[in-house]
């Protein structure tokens, strides 16, 4: 794949981190194999659900990539480049935000309570527009958020709205492993 940017990759994953099915990580290997740069933001060993934490862990991998990043987060990983871009100066081409959580609504049993997203950091969430372009692609029955109210995030963030249809969280859990849409979307984000 060769692209104007020759920007690195870089895949913001969620809460649950690497997962060898995901089609985060699908990408990645994909990527590579095309010759492409690829970093991913580790999984955090303590402080799981920081979001100060988080941040800094995106800001380091950015910081070194000696030039132009396209961000690739799903889930969680949307919240913590929307946190990180607030702060950041660095030179980022895009970015792909696949199925953000709504956390500022109770989320189903057994993900964090408001409470505890809200003592880790992660709320209220960011509402000012990113400071590079983005892309929001949206399921219409993701249990983590109701469509209308991740629309207006997108809306909120300046990023354009991909509806996705009915993909649940777009993850394994939801069936899916690998997504060929997201490379379509990272060579669009890409292209400007």
């Amino acid at each position: 794949m060769n692209t104007r940017t020759g920007a690195t990759i870089v895949v913001v994953p969620g809460l649950r981190g690497h997962v060898p099915d995901h089609w985060q990580t699908i990408l990645a290997e994909r990527l590579t194999a095309a010759g492409r740069t690829v970093r991913t933001v580790a999984p955090l060993t303590e402080n799981q659900l920081d979001c100060t934490a988080r941040v800094a862990a995106l800001e380091s991998v950015v910081a070194a990539v000696p030039g132009p990043v396209v961000l690739v987060a799903h889930s969680a990983g949307v919240m913590t480049t929307v946190h990180w871009a607030r702060s950041s100066s660095r030179p980022v081409v895009g970015a792909l935000l696949a199925t953000p959580p709504d956390f500022d609504t109770p989320l189903p049993e057994g993900y964090p309570t408001p409470e505890t997203l809200h003592g880790n950091g992660w709320t209220p969430t960011p509402r000012t527009a990113l400071p590079f372009p983005s892309v929001v692609a949206a399921s219409s029955d993701d249990p983590l958020g109701k469509a209308v109210r991740i629309a207006r995030l997108a809306e909120c963030w300046g990023s354009r709205l991909v509806q996705l249809g009915e993909v649940g969280h777009l993850n394994p859990g939801s069936g899916y492993g690998p997504w060929p849409r997201a490379e379509e979307l990272v060579r669009e984000i890409e292209q400007g």
